[in-house]
């Protein structure tokens, strides 16, 4: 009887499973566009309140606008109720707050009683003084408070986290208005005390560029010394905070130099705290800009603003407080963007 040959191998079919990479890339990718969509509808639905809520408060104000248009005019009765009928004034009120949505829906912003120009037409002159003068002061105001945030809380105990914390918290509880005046006084025939450039001068060019520096350094420096403080007061706690990390102490023991622990690891964790603030702060910068701008005569929405609230100018009013508004939900809506591209538990959530 022959024997039989050696039996066929058998294969066992294994279910495939995808890799973990693709699987929680998949996931990942799937998720920011729900993630940015719930941002964008909580961003839109936060505008619409806001507009109410700017609304209700304008058209509270006890002043009239009409007498204030008309002071050191004789005008008659008539002529002021015929006034008040031209601007509106006597209209319902949900009829004045359906013509504002639609003036800011469609970005036209209504029409200034006091300049008797369209407000989106004021709003663009003076947008540009304004993100000069906030942008110069959020750029400087971060590195410095960044760098005092991190030395100092590096070395806290030592002479500079106690320079550094003391300055931070008195003039972080400085008014800013007193402070501009305070710089006025000690600046008065170093620097311009008013308004963006000499129109005596009439320069052009390069001596233009000099000329608004030399006007944008005491606006701009009231703004910084009353900002940078609460970077630094956040940063140095972030980075207090991680020095009893166990992953610094590996680093050490890796051979990294006590500089390379604190720029490759330290301050990279500590930041996620900071950029949250720092975004959130820009938004309100643009609106903090009104008591630095009223100080200084600086031609920015601040002072615009400022201007508006004599008469009150109410369409005025309601288009500077629609783009301060929008200015602090934009950059709390990037803020959550970057903190989810920054910090990986929040993507993996």
């Amino acid at each position: 009887m022959s024997e039989p040959g050696p039996a066929a191998p058998v294969t066992l079919a294994t279910p495939a499973t995808p890799a973990k990479g693709v699987a929680g890339g998949s996931k990942r990718s799937a998720g920011l566009p729900g993630y940015l969509a719930g941002r964008l509808v909580a961003a839109a639905v936060s505008f619409l309140v806001t507009l109410v809520i700017g609304f209700v408060i304008f058209n509270l104000m006890p002043a009239d606008p009409v007498r204030t248009l008309t002071r050191g005019r004789p005008t008659s009765e008539a002529q002021l109720e015929q006034l008040r009928l031209q601007l509106g004034l006597d209209d319902p009120v949900w009829m004045r707050f359906l013509s504002f949505l639609k003036d800011t829906l469609t970005g036209e912003l209504g029409y200034s009683w006091q300049f008797q120009q369209p407000v989106a037409s004021l709003v663009g002159e003076r947008l540009g003084p304004t993100l000069l003068l906030m942008g110069t002061a959020a750029a400087v105001s971060i590195v410095l408070g960044l760098w005092l945030g991190v030395h100092s809380g590096w070395r806290h105990g030592g002479a500079l986290d106690r320079v550094a914390s003391a300055a931070s918290l008195t003039l972080w509880s400085v008014p800013t208005f007193w402070l501009g005046m305070i710089l006025l006084v000690l600046c008065i025939g170093i620097f311009p005390a008013g308004g963006m450039s000499d129109p005596a001068l009439n320069a052009t060019g390069f001596d233009y560029v000099i000329d608004v520096a030399n006007h944008l350094v005491l606006p701009c420096l009231t703004m910084v010394l009353v900002v940078f403080a609460q970077y630094v007061t956040i940063m140095r706690s972030s980075i207090i905070d991680e020095l009893g990390s166990p992953y610094l102490l590996t680093a050490r023991a890796k051979g990294l130099t006590d500089a390379e622990v604190r720029r490759r690891h330290a301050v990279p964790n500590a930041l996620l705290p900071s950029v949250t603030v720092i975004f959130m702060h820009l938004g309100t910068l643009v609106s903090g800009a009104i008591t630095v701008e009223a100080v200084y005569s600086w031609p920015g929405l601040g002072h615009l603003t400022y201007e508006a609230l004599k008469i009150p100018d109410l369409p005025l009013l309601q288009g500077t407080f629609i783009v301060f508004s929008a200015s602090v939900i934009i950059m709390n809506l990037l803020a959550d963007l970057v903190y989810r591209l920054l910090d990986p538990r929040v993507r993996a959530a």
